[in-house]
């Protein structure tokens, strides 16, 4: 330092930098920072005081740190809603701020998680002290993740991961780093499974070979200016930057000699006192600032804030996949000055599936799946509400299918060993790529296979047989009881003897010529046709037989009147006459059994509500007694069919699928079926597709976005049932007595 100072060039982290930085300042010399981050991982802003001032001598080397722009941009262009953010112990978390809250304001679901420096230890503990559904939850997050962290640590990081089988085929993971050479790129790539963005800073490299090594005047080492060099490959962008610096000194000080305007340069001292600011020190500056260079970083050069405003940033991607070290192709480029450039859209997966044939399990369930078509040498056909779905998928996304129905007829249930038969055996032994039909999704086959989002709701329902209409010739005597018939046929013979008794000691006074003579006979006829409201023909003008005749006027008016109402009360009973209306009338009697399909998704749904203490309805507990009779091989039968006949042909009640029920009770020749249910729809229907598969997110996209034919009124199956109409419900009696 004693014997001068052209500039200080400083290669540091943000904590020395402030303190050069007022050197600097204070003695007018020339500052060039460079900064660099604690081995390899992403950098934070330095946030360096800039001041508007001449004392301000310092110049940031390297561009300002984009990290929160670019990757805004990309998650935009992928559309994410949720997300989790890894960073290792040695980046600032600070640095992304900006970013995080520019999502919160977007709405984004944003989860941050530091890696450990033993990432094995971490792993483990996580497995530890997480449930199951715990770490089924934390694989779902896992699935949309961000990489903020040195290339080292990501490396290890993905091995864990991947090798404890934490992420699944169709996960999507962005690693952000400036400092992420060509050998980074393919390591990685090869310990990724799923989809892997890679974001970095690149440099411009000249298209001419043989120019490749010349910038300017200046010839640059081959070991240095080769990008296949290995040397070149290694070396981290603060060392690039550190070489065009001192490329950009030597030409201002070039620059000074041959214009002649040298000053002698700054002397510093740590034992003198009064040292003296440099005075060539501002001219040295402006020097510095209206020249460049263009080294190995490009065009270096300063903006009128001191910064460099050069940067680009490669965008880097794989394909979804299950082979390891799959190829990587570039996306696009971000610069701040027109953004982004390419398109990072998978259309493979997107909109464009043409080519793709899957194959799909499926089991036969009216009116979800049902055969249309069975010739002998041809392949069956299908068709019903779950078919619907699938075609219109396939229309939209452009693939075909294959169809065949699971070997065993089941949906699927876990084994003593563990394992899955059925449908969902099939998906997890990666014998079919979708499943499909009345399937329910459920917390147990979410553990081992995934499920697009609900496409059609689901309640329960049970199906019973309606009562037998027989016919009764005395059913007008019905809204009375008989006692109460024999109690009327009493009185009046009691009225017409009262009546003939008053007349017989105080007869009335007849007109001459008449013949009516007021006998026991006369009297009881009498009594009855004022009963039937038809009169009588014997005139009674004696003051005591009106006022007996008024009173049983009376009477009879208020008995015909309430017979009138009862009658009609029991003419509609009889047309609903059925006991049980609801779940909880079901559960409330004993006189009917009832039960579903032994090991089912209905099955299951009454066993965990019945058996869970802090149920508030004891209704699924009462139904979980008589569904488990002797173990549950009483009253619940192996298939839907068994439980549909069993119902038509005997004294059973079955427990099953509201839509399936409901089909069956329409379809159903003699209308001898009718369904009660839940009306609060608790689960959905879902396609169940393999665990990790890559389809999941755009069949579950095209579910919700797109206009599938999956609404009852736009269904080609829901119209065919449509043409017999059976009173099914209680709910649909009222409309139908209302057409009668």
């Amino acid at each position: 330092m004693n014997q001068g100072i052209l500039a200080l060039v400083s290669s540091i982290g943000c904590t020395s930098a402030g303190s050069l930085q007022s050197l600097a300042d204070a003695m007018h010399i020339p500052h060039l920072f460079i900064q660099r981050s604690t081995a390899g991982t992403p950098r934070s802003g330095c946030g360096l005081t800039r001041s508007n001032r001449n004392d301000d001598y310092t110049l940031s080397v390297r561009p300002p740190v984009y990290l929160n722009d670019v990757i805004l941009r990309v998650i935009t262009e992928y559309a994410w809603q949720k997300f989790i953010i890894f960073y290792d112990n040695d980046y600032d978390i600070r640095g992304i701020q900006e970013f995080l809250d520019k999502v919160s304001q977007q709405g984004m679901d944003v989860a941050l998680q530091k890696v450990e420096n033993n990432i094995n230890k971490m792993i483990t503990g996580l497995f530890a002290t997480m449930r199951i559904e715990e770490l089924n939850r934390y694989r779902d997050t896992l699935r949309r993740a961000i990489l903020v962290m040195n290339p080292s640590t990501a490396k290890s990081f993905i091995t864990e991961v991947v090798e404890t089988n934490l992420v699944a085929f169709d996960c999507h993971w962005i690693i952000i780093n400036e400092e992420i050479n060509d050998l980074d790129v393919q390591e990685l790539v090869r310990r990724s499974i799923g989809r892997l963005t890679i974001i970095r800073q690149t440099f411009p490299v000249p298209q001419n070979i043989s120019q490749r090594c010349f910038r300017g005047n200046h010839r640059i080492s081959s070991s240095l200016c080769d990008p296949k060099d290995p040397f070149s490959q290694s070396m981290e962008i603060s060392n690039l930057y550190i070489y065009d610096t001192v490329l950009l000194l030597a030409n201002a000080f070039h620059k000074k000699l041959e214009d002649r305007k040298w000053h002698s340069m700054a002397s510093l001292t740590c034992i003198r006192k009064n040292s003296k600011p440099w005075q060539g020190g501002r001219s040295m500056l402006e020097t510095i600032k209206k020249g460049g260079v263009n080294g190995l970083t490009g065009e270096l050069e300063f903006a009128e804030n001191g910064g460099n405003p050069n940067v680009h940033f490669e965008i880097l991607g794989t394909n979804y996949g299950e082979d390891l070290g799959r190829g990587i192709r570039k996306l696009g480029c971000w610069n701040p000055v027109t953004g982004l450039n390419g398109s990072l859209t998978d259309r493979k997966l997107e909109n464009n599936m043409r080519g793709v044939v899957l194959r799909v399990v499926t089991v036969l369930e009216e009116p979800f799946v049902m055969v249309s078509e069975n010739v002998l040498g041809k392949p069956k056909k299908y068709q019903g509400f779950s078919i619907d779905v699938l075609e219109a998928l396939a229309n939209y996304l452009g693939f075909k299918y294959e169809i065949y129905v699971a070997p065993d007829h089941k949906y699927g249930s876990p084994q003593d060993d563990g394992s899955w038969n059925g449908l969902i055996g099939e998906l997890v032994f990666k014998r079919a790529d979708i499943g499909i039909s009345a399937l329910t999704i459920t917390p147990d086959r979410e553990n081992v296979v995934d499920f697009t989002t609900r496409y059609m709701d689901y309640s329960v329902g049970v199906l019973l047989r309606k009562a037998e209409k027989t016919v009764d010739m005395f059913a007008c005597l019905a809204p009375f009881d008989l006692s109460l018939w024999a109690c009327i046929a009493g009185t009046v013979l009691l009225v017409g003897l009262l009546v003939y008794l008053l007349n017989w000691l105080n007869p009335p006074r007849l007109q001459m010529g008449s013949m009516t003579s007021t006998t026991l006979y006369n009297s009881m006829w009498f009594v009855y046709g004022s009963f039937v409201q038809q009169g009588g023909e014997v005139p009674y003008t004696t003051l005591a037989t009106r006022l007996m005749m008024g009173a049983w006027w009376l009477f009879a008016l208020i008995v015909i009147s309430s017979y009138t109402a009862n009658l009609a009360a029991f003419l509609t009973i009889t047309r609903i006459e059925n006991s049980i209306q609801s779940l909880q009338d079901l559960s409330r009697q004993t006189d009917i059994p009832y039960g579903t399909v032994l090991d089912s998704a209905v099955y299951e749904h009454v066993r965990v509500k019945g058996m869970n203490p802090f149920e508030r309805d004891s209704m699924y507990s009462q139904m979980w007694r008589m569904i488990n009779r002797s173990n549950g091989s009483e009253n619940n039968v192996l298939e839907s069919t068994a439980g549909i006949q069993k119902v038509k042909y005997g004294n059973y009640a079955f427990v099953w699928d509201a839509a399936v029920l409901e089909y069956v009770a329409i379809n159903d020749g003699d209308c001898s079926f009718y369904t009660v249910g839940n009306t609060v729809a608790d689960r959905g229907y879902g396609i169940a597709l393999q665990h990790g598969s890559p389809y999941r997110d755009v069949f579950s996209q095209s579910c919700c976005d797109h206009s599938l034919p999956i609404a009852a009124s736009e269904s080609r199956s829901f119209k065919s049932i449509q043409k017999i109409m059976c009173v099914t419900s209680t709910n649909n009696i009222g409309n139908a007595l209302g057409n009668i």
